[in-house]
């Protein structure tokens, strides 16, 4: 228990860059409230102490405003910045050195008993207002845009944004000297896929407006042709009407 506290509260002192002091950590961030909580709650819900679980775990809501069910299994060096809005479902599994930021759900799709929530890798991280709803699995070392709705599997090593979300980059991340993978927090880095279609878009009614132009000139110019060529012919009836 205490060997998971101090890697939590080292998960915190390593990704935000706010955090002053280890007591600092301890009183004023309600993730690691969360977390701690949900530690107690979810090894009363291993014994079959169900009831006694779901008040901790209700009580852990109300002080920190994050809904973590006591079914959760929860990796080491969870990180829940801010935190307010977060939800994880029962059968959610979270792996370590996750990093969840607000407004993030972990749910299901429906009323079906069994696995139902999502399973997340190592080294992930899941930006603010993302939704991963169902049963499958968010590979190691990849990244959720913020409020992106995954509803299937993410290969490792994948940048995830859009609703649905698609992934939209692989195998980018950086790692660590020694091997060990390296959490990427810039989550305001990501591709937008729906930006990239409208820039698309953009050059594809210019090169349309272009072509428009170019084939009016021409028309313009046969126009002006065919007038003068009329004028020529009335001109030429004209004088030989005379001539008769």
């Amino acid at each position: 228990m205490f060997s998971r506290l101090r890697k939590d509260i080292q998960a915190v002192m390593e990704r935000d860059p706010a955090a002053k002091s280890v007591l600092e950590v301890l009183l004023c961030y309600p993730g690691l409230h969360a977390v701690l909580l949900h530690r107690v709650a979810h090894a009363f819900y291993r014994r079959g102490w169900f009831l006694i679980a779901r008040l901790i775990s209700h009580f852990s809501r109300f002080l920190t405003g994050i809904e973590i069910h006591p079914g959760a299994k929860i990796g080491e060096g969870l990180f829940i910045d801010h935190g307010s809005g977060v939800v994880i479902g029962e059968t959610a599994e979270i792996g370590n050195n996750v990093t969840i930021y607000q407004g993030v759900t972990l749910g299901g799709t429906g009323k079906e008993k069994g696995k139902r929530h999502p399973t997340i890798g190592n080294n992930v991280v899941i930006s603010a207002g993302a939704k991963i709803l169902g049963s499958f699995t968010v590979g190691d070392n990849s990244k959720i845009g913020a409020g992106s709705v995954v509803l299937k599997a993410v290969p490792p090593d994948s940048t995830v944004v859009g609703v649905p979300g698609k992934v939209v980059a692989r195998n980018g991340r950086k790692v660590a000297p020694e091997g060990i993978p390296e959490i990427d927090l810039r989550h305001d880095l990501l591709p937008d896929p729906v930006a990239e279609a409208l820039i698309c878009m953009h050059g594809i009614i210019e090169r349309l407006e272009k072509r428009v132009r170019y084939l009016e000139e021409q028309n313009s110019q046969l126009a002006g042709l065919h007038r003068e060529e009329l004028s020529n012919c009335k001109e030429r009836c004209f004088l030989a009407d005379g001539n008769i």
